[in-house]
């Protein structure tokens, strides 16, 4: 629903009162909402939003480089971490469709001391908005790469028009704009990468093995956690609890929307899976049986030429300008809703401050693109600030799913909550290899 709409973002003032069956913490009847109507025609949603923001030019280069490297044996590490994203953001978006409140909103509500909200709000503005405008660099890079290789136009031009189409599709305010065109676009990923996976004719034994049996190879660990944390995003679970609100507005049956969100998440995120694997695969089977290792995503399109001929490099090319342009507009988006909830702003696509957050992290990144700068100090405290948001969001996201006055009959049940531990619990390990290995306490 367009924002611009009555009832799109439906965000509650501060103190507002919830939904009596969820104060009562109850399973009754929604006297606010309307009954069920005719049965409508489900399609994907918010969650292909989720998808086109961790399916960028860094999840290709890493399942690039892995593939040729370690073949399919850490294939294991991509299921992982598509159930682990199913678990996090289910809970994100039922928070969004039940309370019609961000994640940030909640946070600050459940955190209430001045002193936790205010180091939550550093660590958030530390981690997504440094962070995104570091990494929108690269989605902005990888975009480029991809569209210069098939126009011909000098590399500095199509950095620039890129954030200016960007900016402008960001400034039109529509929801249903930027799901329908996010949307196409991993579409048009999966079958690239789907189809170029299957003429590549992969060990297929081998591919299964590596999805159900969990390996990590001498020197592959830093690998496996690149994949991971390539897939488990922190500001996605501030962006999607407020996209369901775009997506489904108040008057709709909580049970109804619940049940649309939950397999649009579900199947979002899969085909994001999907894309990755069919990526590694790829590699494993053109890189990886040669002996060849792959330094970067480009790297692989002419090893690609066997399979797929003079239009290898673009094929892959449209591939990576997708997955560039996808995460360059996810990106930012996501950075505007955690920076903006957390503080406690407005949330709507048309606020000032919103678009002035997006805008910022945009520039920043085509700044970076045009430069050719590489911001190795930014980027490691980025990742230093991200290794440790990831397990404090988590960890806060489970404590707020579980409140009754917030939730009601809709809070997590002992199954979401023993999924939710295991994933945090991993998050965490995650995270502290992470910091050891940017402070350098693992031996090389």
């Amino acid at each position: 629903m367009d924002p611009a709409q009555p009832g799109a973002t439906g965000h509650p003032t501060q103190g507002a009162t919830p939904h009596p069956e969820i104060s009562a913490g109850g399973a009754g009847a929604d006297p606010q909402r309307t009954p069920p109507g005719p049965r409508r025609r489900w399609r994907l949603g918010p969650g292909m939003i989720i998808t086109a923001s961790f399916v960028g030019p860094g999840t290709i280069t890493t399942a690039t480089v892995t593939g040729s490297s370690y073949g399919f044996a850490l294939l294991w590490t991509v299921v992982f971490s598509i159930v682990a994203t199913v678990v996090l953001q289910e809970m994100s978006a039922r928070l969004g469709v039940v309370t019609r409140e961000g994640l940030g909103e909640a946070l600050r509500t459940t955190f209430a001391h001045p002193v936790a909200r205010s180091a939550l709000l550093l660590l958030v503005i530390a981690a997504i908005g440094i962070g995104g405008a570091s990494y929108a660099g690269g989605d902005t890079t990888g975009t480029a790469l991809g569209l210069a290789t098939l126009t011909g136009l000098p590399q500095p031009v199509v950095v620039a028009l890129t954030g200016l189409v960007v900016l402008a599709l960001l400034a039109t305010g529509s929801y249903r704009t930027l799901e329908a065109l996010l949307g196409l676009l991993v579409v048009l990923m999966s079958a690239v990468f789907v189809l170029t996976a299957v003429l590549a004719s992969p060990d297929w034994s081998a591919l299964l093995t590596g999805l159900v049996v969990p390996t990590i190879p001498a020197g592959a660990l830093l690998s496996a956690v690149a994949l991971i944390g390539t897939t488990v995003v922190p500001y996605n679970l501030f962006l999607h609890a407020n996209l369901v609100q775009e997506k489904w507005s108040a008057d709709e049956p909580t049970a109804a929307a619940l049940t649309e969100a939950r397999r649009d998440t579900t199947v979002s995120i899969a085909i994001g899976g999907l894309i990755t694997v069919a990526i590694m695969a790829t590699a494993a089977g053109t890189l990886f049986t040669e002996g060849i290792t792959a330094e970067s995503s480009a790297a692989m399109a002419g090893q690609l030429e066997p399979v797929l001929g003079p239009a290898a490099p673009y094929v892959f090319a449209l591939g990576l300008a997708a997955a560039g342009l996808t995460s360059a507009i996810a990106g930012p988006l996501g950075a505007a809703y955690a920076i903006a909830s957390t503080a406690g702003w407005s949330t709507s696509l048309k606020s000032r401050r919103f678009q002035a957050i997006w805008a910022v992290v945009v520039v920043i990144g085509v700044a970076i693109a045009l430069t050719g700068i590489e911001p190795v100090a930014i980027i490691v405290t980025a990742q230093a600030a991200n290794g440790l948001l990831l397990p404090v969001v988590a960890v806060a996201l489970l404590i707020v799913m579980n409140r009754r006055g917030l939730l009601g009959a809709y809070r997590n049940g002992v199954a979401a909550n023993v999924l939710g531990a295991l994933v945090v619990t991993v998050v965490i390990g995650l995270g502290a290899y992470q910091l050891a290995d940017l402070a350098g306490l693992l031996p090389s």
